[in-house]
C-alpha cells in the first residue's frame, strides 16, 4: 500500500480512537461519577423505590458493558495503528493476502480479508 493511502487510513483510525475515547470518557462519567439523586435531578434525600434502585443499577451495568465493548475496539484501532507504523496494514493476519479497500474503508482496523473472516465465524 502507498504511503499516501496509508496516510489517508492512519488519518480515520486516528479520528475513530478520538471519537471512541471521548465516548468512553462521557460513558464513565455517567456510569460511575453521578450518584441516583444528581442523574435524576431530585432534591430530595428521601428513600427511593427498590425497583428505582433496580433500573439504576441496570443503567450502570449497561453502560459498563457497552464501554468495555468500545475499549475492546480501541484496542483494535491501537492495533491498526501499530501495524501502520510497521508497514504491515492491509496484510491479512491468517492467509498474508492484501485486505480489501472496501472492506478497509468499512472496518479501518480489520486484520483479515473477508475470507479468512467468515472461515473463522463460522468455525471447524
Amino acid at each position: 500500500m502507498k504511503k499516501a493511502e496509508m496516510k489517508v487510513y492512519r488519518d480515520r483510525l486516528l479520528a475513530l480512537r478520538a471519537r471512541l475515547r471521548g465516548d468512553v470518557d462521557q460513558m464513565a462519567d455517567a456510569a460511575l461519577n453521578k450518584s441516583r439523586s444528581e442523574a435524576n435531578g431530585d432534591l430530595s434525600s428521601m428513600p427511593i423505590h427498590m425497583a428505582d434502585l433496580g433500573s439504576d443499577n441496570f443503567e450502570q451495568e449497561f453502560t459498563l458493558t457497552l464501554m468495555e465493548s468500545e475499549g475492546g475496539t480501541l484496542e483494535q484501532i491501537e492495533a491498526a495503528l501499530e501495524r501502520i507504523e510497521d508497514g504491515d496494514y492491509g496484510l491479512c493476519e491468517e492467509c498474508g493476502a492484501r485486505i480489501p479497500k472496501t472492506r478497509l474503508n468499512a472496518l479501518p482496523y480489520a486484520t483479515m480479508c473477508v475470507k479468512c473472516a467468515s472461515s473463522l465465524e463460522e468455525g471447524p
